[in-house]
């Protein structure tokens, strides 16, 4: 498949479909945490990336089958919101589909947009992120595309909640030293408050992300932030050992990693041609096999290999 990938096993959303509708890594965002890696096209520009008509017929041939899935997922490796089919592509799921629920993924950029909000209302759950609030730390964490401002970006984050029917679980990505100050916490706390989510989910590194200063928040911190948070609804995704009890988890996609790194270490853009994974589908595996200690990762001049844990 060319832009369906799994179903992954996801530890928010169970078993999901994954439809990318943008190419490697075209994105609003250069995060330092990203665990698909750098942007190669930062853009604002919302166009038909890749073709729609092609995506439905991919997508067609595969619900014919009626596969047993949680959510289809507009996600992938880069920024769904910027493909201006995506409307297209929700609808058809639900005309066509009813069956199945639909999820956007997004970094929450662009919701300012009112013709992309439009698009994604006949979606059950949307889930944006919001890691900063500050201008300062925005440019730091998240990288924008120039001229981006995130007054206007939280404003869209609030014309979304006001107006879709849908469920909204913000995400915070956590990465210390960059937006774990009190002073920047308190600043996410009162803009969620206001977004009023159904959840927030905290989120930290759990493989290696773009940049290689960039570390895992502990978890106690983590649950002090829960704390910090409430009366907010807020859980913890950064585990991915929960992945394992999704019906979805391949084993024996998690042992052809294993042995293909057995034979010789390999960065993800290896194992991904190897085994003709998309790179968020592979990137659920690497996680788990990470926290199991199975594997490790190491920097060397060609970027992250990851290898077995000896």
């Amino acid at each position: 498949m060319k832009y369906l990938f799994g179903p992954v096993p996801s530890r928010r959303l169970g078993i999901s479909l994954g439809v990318d509708l943008v190419p490697h890594k075209v994105c609003s965002l250069n995060c330092v945490y990203c665990e698909v890696g750098k942007t190669d096209l930062l853009t604002l520009e919302r166009k038909e990336y890749v073709p729609i008509n092609d995506v439905l017929a991919e997508l067609d041939e595969f619900l014919a089958t009626k596969p047993n899935l949680d959510f289809i997922t507009f996600s992938g490796q880069g920024e769904p919101t910027l493909n201006s089919g995506l409307g297209r592509v929700i609808n058809h799921v639900k005309d066509h589909y009813p069956v199945y629920k639909v999820a956007v993924l997004s970094n929450g950029t662009l919701f300012w947009d009112r013709s992309l909000r439009r698009e994604v209302m006949r979606a059950d759950l949307i889930l944006p992120d919001l890691d900063a609030v500050s201008q300062d730390i925005f440019l730091r964490i998240n990288r924008p595309k120039a001229g981006l401002d995130n007054k206007k970006v939280i404003q869209g984050l609030k014309d979304l909640r006001a107006e879709f029917p849908g469920k909204i679980l913000m995400e915070v990505f956590l990465v210390p030293g960059l937006n774990d100050s009190p002073e920047e916490l308190q600043l996410i706390r009162s803009e969620l408050l206001s977004i009023a989510p159904a959840i927030v989910q905290l989120n930290s590194l759990d493989r290696p992300g773009t940049e290689d200063g960039v570390k895992a928040m502990p978890r106690d911190s983590l649950l002090r932030i829960v704390d910090y948070f409430k009366p907010l609804k807020v859980e913890i995704i950064a585990n991915p050992q929960s992945r394992k009890t999704i019906p979805s988890f391949n084993v024996s996609i998690e042992q052809q990693i294993l042995d293909t790194i057995t034979r010789r270490p390999s960065t993800d853009a290896d194992l991904c041609q190897i085994l003709s994974l998309h790179k968020n589908e592979l990137n659920k595996y690497l996680s788990v096999l990470l926290e199991n200690n199975r594997i490790t990762a190491i920097e060397m001049e060609r970027g992250t290999f990851f290898k077995i844990k000896q």
